[in-house]
Parts: structure tokens; C-alpha cells; sequence
């Protein structure tokens, strides 16, 4: 599957549980929505995350990404310490000058 480098590198980093690199695949004024919450920048990124990845210990295995205009959407299955796991998540992704700008994570 042929991803862009920012979201290879997001899927890296998140089944590394390195959340400061996972943060710097943001932009500074990146948003993201998660169960329920918005996150905005990259420092609230990155404690989001990190939260996250003590919580779940969640990996990702891409199973497919499409682009729609100005939106590309990453779907993939997150195995983790949750219930349910595995289940397959859909990244909506807005990427502007190779960092993400907006991702919202949907079931």
C-alpha cells in the first residue's frame, strides 16, 4: 500500500508508543477528535497520545487509504488492551504541507 510519509510515519510511530514523534506528525495548530474530545496542538496532541498509549497499548495495521479531495481517510485495524480489540478504524486525515492538520477517528 503506498501511504504518504506522514501517515507511514504516524502508523510507525504509534506501534513504537512514541508519542513525541507521533505529536510531529502535527502541525503546531493540528486538531484531533477521539472518543468524545478535541485535542488542539501538538503539545495536547502528544499528551493525548501518550495517555493513550498507556492505556491501550493500541497498534495499527493499515488495510487500506483512499484520498477524497482535500481529505484522505486511513482505514486500519487497532489491536490493543481494549474491548473489542481487534477493530478496524477509520483516520480521517487533512494533511496541508506534508503534517496533519485535522484527524478525526471514527469506528
Amino acid at each position: 500500500m503506498n501511504l504518504p510519509k506522514v501517515v507511514s510515519d504516524l502508523v510507525k510511530t504509534q506501534n513504537n508508543f512514541d508519542s513525541v514523534a507521533y505529536a510531529n506528525c502535527f502541525s503546531e495548530t493540528a486538531i484531533v477528535y477521539d472518543e468524545g474530545k478535541t485535542h488542539k496542538g501538538r503539545k495536547e496532541i502528544e499528551h493525548w497520545i501518550a495517555d493513550a498509549n498507556e492505556r491501550y497499548e493500541a497498534t495499527m495495521q493499515p488495510l487500506s487509504f483512499e484520498e477524497k479531495g482535500t481529505e484522505s481517510i486511513l482505514k486500519a485495524e487497532a489491536s490493543g488492551k481494549f474491548d473489542g480489540s481487534p477493530i478496524v478504524l477509520n483516520y480521517h486525515l487533512e494533511i496541508v504541507d506534508e503534517l496533519i492538520q485535522t484527524l478525526s477517528i471514527t469506528g
